[in-house]
C-alpha cells in the first residue's frame, strides 16, 4: 500500500476495540501509530450496517456495552466528544418463559427488587442486598479485573475493604457455579433466571465453577450502568475510537491484512503486509488478535519457544454462533408485557434448560431447545428502524464440531426462530426481511470470531488469569520483547471493555521507558521460568 507509513514508532495489527484502545493510548502518549486492519473498515466485532432491509441499521456482531459503560478506559477516553452518544431501553434485560411470566431487571434497583418479590417472598431483599455489596466493592474489583495480573492496587484495596473473611466469601462467589448461587440467594426462579441468563453471555455451563461470576457480574452492571447502546449503531462506537486517534496522528488503513510479523535480532521489528509491503516499527508491535493466530500464522516463520507451542495445542476456544437478524414491520408481540420495554431479552429455556442447554453443547449435541439471547434494538434506539418497525437479532450456540455443518446451521435456525414464535406469538408474520449470519458468515467478516466463538477463547477458570491464553504471566507481554498480545485471548479476556488494548499499550510504554532493559529482561526471565527454559 503505497499510503501506508514505511516507519512507525508502534505497528497495531487489527481495529477491533481493543487494537484502537491501544492505538490510542500510545498515539496519545507522543507515539507515531500505524493501525492495520483486514477487513474493509474498522470496528472488529464492533459494527454495524443496514444489512436486512433499507433505514434498518443491524449491529453485526455485538450490540450492548454494559462493560465499555463501566470500564475506566472507555469513560477516560471521552468519546462523547468524538460522536459517541449512549441510548438505553427503558428497562434493561428480561428472561421471558412461555407461560408468559417474565424475570424483569429495571434500572432502578427498587424496581427490580419489587418484580423479583412476586417470584418469591425476600427475593426482593436478597437483590436489594447482592447490589449494596456489589456497589461496596465495585470500584476495586473492576479495576482487579481489568488491569494486568497482578492487580496489586486494587487487589489491596479490596481486602482493606473487605478484610479476610469477606475476601473468602468473594473468592467463594468467584468459583461458585451460577446455578448453585442463584439456589442459594434466592427462593423463586426469577432471580435464578437472571443469573444464569446472564451467566450465559459466556460460555462457561451453569454447573461449572466460575459461571457464578459472570451471572453475577453482568446483573450487577446491568443494574448499575444498565446495557446501553451506541445512537445510530455499534459501528458509532468503532468510529469515535478511530477519531480520537487519529486526532493525536495515528493512522489506520484498512483493507490490507498483515501476513507476519517481523523479528530483528529476537525483537519484534514489524510487520510484512499480504501486498509485501513493510513497515518498520521502532518501539513496538501490539497484535489485537487471536492467541492462536499470532502465534501459529503471524510468527510462523520465528522461533516461537516450543513450550508455548505445545500449550496452544491445549488452547480452548468457545462455542460456535449463529445469529439471525431480522427487520420487522412492527414491535415484537411478546407475551409478557415487560419484555416489550426491555432492550435484551433471553428466551428458550426456563431454570432447569440452563443446564440441558450446556450440556447438549459439552457432548456436541446440537441442543433442541436453545438458550437465546435477543436484541431488539429500536426499543433502545429508536433510530435503528422507521417509525413503528423493529430491528431485531438474536443468536444462540451450536457445537464447534458441528460449526461448517450447514444442515446442523440450518436446524438450529429453524429452532431458534421457533423459541421466539413460542414467546411472541405471531413474530413470523412481522418479518420484512433476515438475514442469517452462520459461523462461518461470522469469522468470515472478522478473523477473530473463530467459528463464531465470542471470547477468543473460553472464559473457563482454566483459561483465566495466568492460565490465558496459556500458562504464562496472565499479562500482555510475549516471549518476544517489544511484541504484546492486544486481543481478547489475553487477559482479561472477551467484552467490549478495551482492557486488553489498554493493558498492551501501557505495557510496550513501560518496556520503552525508564528501566527498560531491566523491565525486558525480568519479563524474559519470568516468560523463561513458565516455560521450563531457565
Amino acid at each position: 500500500m503505497s499510503d501506508v507509513a514505511r516507519s512507525c514508532d508502534a505497528v497495531v495489527i487489527g481495529s477491533g476495540p481493543n487494537g484502537l484502545v491501544a492505538a490510542n493510548a500510545l498515539a496519545e502518549a507522543g507515539w507515531h501509530v500505524v493501525v492495520i486492519e483486514a477487513q474493509p473498515e474498522v470496528g472488529g466485532a464492533v459494527r454495524s450496517a443496514e444489512v436486512t432491509a433499507p433505514r434498518f441499521v443491524t449491529d453485526l456482531f455485538s450490540a450492548f456495552y454494559p462493560l465499555a459503560a463501566a470500564s475506566s478506559v472507555i469513560r477516560g477516553l471521552e468519546l462523547e466528544r468524538h460522536g459517541l452518544r449512549w441510548v438505553q431501553a427503558p428497562t434493561v434485560l428480561a428472561h421471558q418463559l412461555n407461560d408468559g411470566r417474565a424475570a424483569v431487571l429495571h434500572r432502578d434497583p427498587d424496581a427490580t427488587a419489587a418484580a423479583l418479590e412476586q417470584w418469591a417472598p425476600g427475593d426482593g431483599q436478597a437483590w436489594l442486598d447482592m447490589f449494596a455489596h456489589w456497589r461496596s466493592i465495585r470500584d476495586d474489583l473492576l479495576g482487579a479485573l481489568f488491569t494486568p495480573f497482578p492487580p496489586v492496587r486494587s487487589g489491596l484495596g479490596l481486602l482493606r475493604r473487605l478484610k479476610v473473611a469477606g475476601a473468602l466469601r468473594l473468592a467463594r462467589l468467584a468459583a461458585t457455579p451460577v446455578r448453585r448461587l442463584g439456589e442459594e440467594r434466592f427462593a423463586g426462579d426469577g432471580g435464578r433466571l437472571l443469573l444464569g441468563g446472564n451467566a450465559l453471555h459466556a460460555d462457561i455451563p451453569v454447573d461449572a465453577a466460575g459461571s457464578g461470576l459472570f451471572g453475577w457480574l453482568l446483573c450487577m452492571l446491568g443494574q448499575d450502568v444498565g446495557f446501553p447502546v451506541p445512537q445510530g449503531g455499534s459501528g458509532m462506537l468503532a468510529a469515535a475510537l478511530r477519531a480520537r486517534a487519529e486526532s493525536f496522528g495515528a493512522q489506520v488503513h484498512t483493507g490490507v491484512a498483515v501476513e507476519r510479523v517481523l523479528l530483528r535480532l529476537g525483537r519484534a521489528a514489524g510487520v510484512r503486509l499480504a501486498d509485501s509491503t513493510v513497515v518498520t516499527a521502532r518501539r513496538a508491535v501490539l497484535a489485537d488478535v487471536t492467541a492462536p493466530t499470532l502465534y501459529r500464522e503471524l510468527l510462523a516463520d520465528a522461533p516461537v519457544p516450543s513450550q508455548l507451542l505445545r500449550d496452544l495445542g491445549d488452547f480452548q476456544w468457545d462455542p460456535a454462533t449463529l445469529k439471525v437478524n431480522w427487520a420487522l414491520r412492527a414491535p415484537i408481540p411478546w407475551l409478557a408485557e415487560a419484555a416489550a420495554r426491555a432492550g435484551t431479552v433471553h428466551l428458550g429455556v426456563d431454570a432447569d434448560g440452563f443446564v440441558d442447554f450446556g450440556a447438549d453443547l459439552s457432548v456436541g449435541r446440537l441442543p433442541r431447545r436453545p438458550f437465546v439471547l435477543l436484541g431488539q434494538m429500536a426499543v433502545a434506539d429508536p433510530t435503528r428502524a422507521p417509525a413503528g418497525a423493529e430491528s431485531a437479532w438474536a443468536y444462540t450456540h451450536l457445537p464447534r464440531g458441528r460449526a461448517s455443518d450447514s444442515e446442523a446451521v440450518a436446524t438450529q435456525v429453524r429452532r431458534l426462530q421457533a423459541a421466539v414464535e413460542r414467546a411472541a406469538p405471531g413474530f413470523g408474520e412481522l418479518v420484512i426481511a433476515r438475514r442469517i449470519q452462520s459461523p462461518a458468515d461470522l469469522e468470515g467478516s472478522n478473523a477473530g470470531l473463530s467459528a463464531g466463538a465470542l471470547n477468543a477463547g473460553t472464559a473457563a477458570l482454566h483459561q483465566e488469569l495466568i492460565f490465558r491464553p496459556t500458562v504464562g504471566l496472565g499479562r500482555p507481554e510475549t516471549p518476544i520483547p517489544g511484541l504484546f498480545l492486544a486481543g481478547a485471548s489475553a487477559h482479561p479476556g472477551g467484552g467490549v471493555h478495551g482492557a486488553c488494548g489498554w493493558n498492551a499499550a501501557r505495557c510496550a510504554l513501560a518496556a520503552d521507558g525508564r528501566f527498560a532493559g531491566a523491565r525486558t529482561k525480568l519479563i524474559g526471565t519470568a516468560w523463561g521460568r513458565v516455560l521450563g527454559e531457565d
